[in-house]
């Protein structure tokens, strides 16, 4: 993140939107200093601030790095997708090799990431790697899968658990059943026995 000095944050945002070529809107800044000045004379505000592209540069470049480190060749293409989610999309030569089994290794690539941005921007910001559209697969199988299990609750009024899995499947199957009449989900469980819970609700 780069730092600004300025009399106003007004003045502080204008400057980086148009050193940055972004609306005001996409810069998020942190109050580092101020310094009120005699008589007004003499205030200043320094504050810490980056802009959506900065994330987008951060993702683009942390992946590249790692995978020229493995002197492997990838393409890469880094969006934002939603606000403040990022999607990194790879494909290489061994795309298995590097989803691993279950996706396991695939999965360890999205924590360290999602680590290494919220760690620089010091915010939460949710991030995807998937490798030659293996996790959209991903999601309309245990999507599938829940949407059976959910209209089994919904006959039975019994709730049923699902198997562990990742953040971003249990997000893809409670985002799905939200528009369900009479179902509710929660995740139960701690690290990688995580789970989905898929209740019965009267409501």
């Amino acid at each position: 993140m780069k730092t600004y000095t300025g009399k106003s944050i007004d003045e502080i945002l204008e400057t980086i939107a148009t050193q940055e070529d972004v609306d005001i809107e996409d810069i998020t800044y942190k109050i580092l200093e101020e310094k009120a000045g005699f008589l007004g004379v003499g205030k200043e505000i320094t504050v810490e601030a980056f802009t959506k592209r900065d994330i987008l540069d951060f993702v683009y470049d942390y992946i590249l790095q790692f995978f020229d480190n493995m002197e492997m060749e990838i393409e890469l293409s880094v969006e934002e997708e939603d606000d403040n989610f990022y999607k990194a999309t790879i494909n290489a030569r061994n795309n298995a090799i590097l989803i691993g089994k279950n996706g396991q290794t695939l999965q360890a690539m999205n924590t360290v990431l999602k680590a290494a941005v919220s760690g620089t921007f010091k915010k939460r910001i949710s991030t995807l790697v998937d490798i030659n559209g293996y996790k959209e697969e991903r999601y309309r199988k245990v999507v599938s899968i829940a949407t059976r299990v959910a209209k089994s609750v919904q006959q039975t009024k019994t709730d049923a658990v699902l198997d562990p899995m990742p953040n971003d499947e249990r997000k893809a199957i409670h985002n799905h059943l939200s528009t369900f009449d009479h179902i509710t989900t929660v995740s139960e469980g701690d690290g990688n026995q995580r789970r989905l819970k898929i209740c019965y609700s009267e409501d």
